[in-house]
């Protein structure tokens, strides 16, 4: 297990598992923590049944140390996804549904399913099994034990497997999660994996905006920025035969898209390495080619006789007519690599004041939050204490 203690002291205090009440009898726990399975699906219908049963067992499993419910958002679905959802929920008490009109995209899914979420734990889990639905008991009990805010199930790290996934689309999302990792300056192995589990109070308080793959990344830069406390469990990823002959049939689309995803994700950890590299390669580019230029200007100025002007004018304008190239390409990645090191300058600059004014807004909420908390858990007087004080007045 790795661990990030990226909060201050008083947080993870704060933060630290709660102690369980045990009764006499010698089994039963009275104080069970709720937790929230949310799994979202798109096009299931074939398999999932199936998954949802597995994942309930695997709840279940869990029935001596925690309690839970299992959140089912389906995402606009063209098949029967949304009826076997619907028939999933009405023959369980623990399965709460929530349907999209449309398909509005994996993170407009998941904010669904938070935002539905009673428990003082949230797993985010995918509907296709990919990972083992043990799985979710060893996020359950990690998130439970070490007081973390977030929980990462990761097939990349030591210890960690993956299975059956095409080579291609293992190697690009083995390369995108090294970059990302880079950028983001953590030590999470796997930046875009879906399969977390997380603190309600935090993932609920956070302000997500991404409505579709990226919301994962987004997720652990708003924690990340919130100084949470972030571990990673190993994990193995293993993909059926029914999920590459899927994946294969996308094509090349689908790992287009990946990639673009990837790159977004990546601005969002580090906009200013975005574009000050291309600005400084562009700025060598233009270095290179003004100096050779200004070169061969200064070489062919004992060519020319008059006055300094003059022999400098000649000078040039024999220069530019034998290598006009050199001039144009200079000036243009000049101009091209002042602007992108301008931009990204600028965008450190406003990445610096969102990440102040979101840690504010945030840290404000969770202060109005728990001010809320504390007058609900005030009684009013009684008629007896009522009546004492009106005799006192």
């Amino acid at each position: 297990m790795t661990v990030r203690a990226g909060a201050p002291a008083e947080l993870l205090a704060a933060s630290a598992p709660t102690e369980v009440t045990v009764a006499e009898d010698g089994g039963a726990l009275r104080d069970r923590p709720l937790i929230s399975i949310v799994v979202p699906a798109f096009n299931e219908a074939g398999h999932l049944q199936a998954s949802l049963t597995a994942i309930k067992e695997a709840a279940d499993s869990l029935a001596d140390r925690f309690q839970y419910e299992l959140v089912v958002v389906d995402d606009g679905s063209s098949d029967q996804t949304g009826e076997v959802i619907r028939q999933f929920a009405d023959s369980h008490d623990d399965v709460v549904a929530r349907f999209h009109p449309h398909n509005f995209g994996l993170g407009q899914a998941l904010k669904t399913g938070f935002g539905a979420s009673r428990g003082q734990y949230i797993i985010a889990y995918d509907a296709d099994l990919s990972y083992d639905p043990s799985h979710i008991c060893r996020l359950a009990e990690t998130i439970h034990a070490s007081g973390a805010d977030v929980v990462i199930a990761s097939p990349y790290m030591t210890g960690g497997t993956v299975v059956g996934v095409p080579r291609l689309r293992r190697v690009l999302s083995q390369t995108a999660n090294r970059l990302l990792r880079r950028m983001s300056n953590s030590h999470v192995s796997t930046v875009t994996g879906l399969v977390r589990a997380y603190r309600a109070s935090l993932i609920q308080s956070l302000s997500l905006k991404s409505v579709d793959n990226q919301i994962n990344a987004e997720i652990l830069y708003k924690a990340e920025m919130l100084r949470s406390f972030i571990v990673e469990i190993p994990a193995d990823l293993h993909w059926t035969r029914d999920e590459v002959d899927t994946n294969r049939r996308r094509g090349n689309m689908s790992i287009i898209r990946t990639t673009l995803d990837f790159a977004f994700s990546g601005f969002i950890f580090r906009p200013f390495l975005l574009f000050v590299v291309p600005g400084v390669i562009l700025m060598f580019l233009a270095l290179y080619a003004l100096g050779w230029a200004g070169y061969h200007v200064i070489r062919l100025i004992p060519r020319h006789t008059g006055s300094l002007d003059e022999i400098f004018s000649d000078a040039f304008g024999e220069a530019f007519a034998r290598s006009p190239h050199s001039f144009v390409v200079g000036g243009l990645a000049a101009i091209f690599a002042v602007q992108l090191i301008s931009v990204g300058i600028i965008s450190a600059q406003s990445k610096r004041y969102f990440e102040d004014a979101y840690h504010l807004a945030t840290a404000n909420l969770r202060r109005l939050q728990e001010l809320a908390d504390s007058i609900s858990d005030l009684k009013p007087p009684s008629a007896a204490e009522v009546e004492r004080l009106s005799r006192l007045d």
